[in-house]
């Protein structure tokens, strides 16, 4: 049994007879047609060399089945063909609005052949055991309804010495920056969501389920328990982002 983390318990709506999972679900159906406008115009573009620093960690590995959890519009996974030029990558989410917008920006790319996108639970993964080269997450673990239960799942379906990298938000331990971070993501950031969507709870439950969740070294002491070895993590961008890396273990 998993242990509940008070990030789990952190949810898009006031709905009580709703579980994470489904209120999730219903937010990112609802943000799909704006989501990669909002996401270019709130980190005015630096999301995208986040990725490409997350996916270089990979390179090395030459992964050539890579599973993308939490596809969403398949940012992650268009990238991941490019650089990597992997065999095949599988996307997964629990929205199906957001493969559907991921699902037409890969048809423009030319990548249907590599990448496929399917509605998919992180933490029930359809997948035998020892699948997959590699797994990335990219802004998802915050939003798994039982944070152990999904990386003890991505554990379970990647390759012994296969490599998991997962790119979060994290705390600023500065505090200047801290307070300047905060005060973007807890009140400019929704507002200016608001001028492209109606939904700001949701990007009120971004800041507060990143501002829960259990980052830097605490998520590497959650990766080490559960069973990834060799694994690390790097701040960017002053500490409002980090990359995590963990391997599953070659003896499992």
């Amino acid at each position: 049994m998993a242990t509940s983390l008070p990030h789990d318990h952190i949810t898009p709506f006031d709905d009580k007879s709703t579980g994470k999972k489904e209120q999730v679900t219903k937010m990112f159906d609802g943000l799909a047609c704006r989501y990669d406008l909002l996401n270019r115009v709130l980190s005015a573009g630096i999301d995208k060399g986040w990725r490409k620093k997350a996916i270089g960690l990979l390179k090395k590995d030459n992964p050539q089945w890579i599973l993308d959890v939490a596809s969403g519009t398949g940012d992650m996974a268009i990238m991941s063909a490019k650089l990597l030029k992997p065999a095949k990558i599988t996307g997964i989410d629990i929205s199906e609005q957001m493969l559907a917008v991921g699902k037409n920006k890969i048809e423009k790319e030319g990548l249907t052949h590599v990448i496929s996108l399917q509605s998919g639970d992180s933490e029930t993964i359809n997948f035998p055991r020892d699948t997959f080269d590699a797994i990335t997450v990219a802004f998802g673990v915050r939003n798994f309804e039982t944070l152990e239960d999904g990386l003890k799942e991505m554990l379970r379906v990647l390759k012994p010495g296969g490599q998991l990298v997962v790119l979060e938000f994290s705390k600023p331990k500065n505090a200047a920056i801290r307070t300047l971070y905060n005060l973007y993501m807890g009140l400019v950031a929704p507002q200016m969501a608001g001028l492209f969507s109606q939904n700001k709870k949701a990007y009120k439950y971004l800041n507060e389920s990143a501002k829960a969740f259990p980052d830097r070294q605490q998520f590497i002491d959650i990766l080490n328990t559960i069973g990834y070895s060799a694994t690390s993590y790097k701040t960017l961008s002053l500490g409002i982002c980090c990359i995590y890396s963990g391997r599953k273990p070659v003896s499992r």
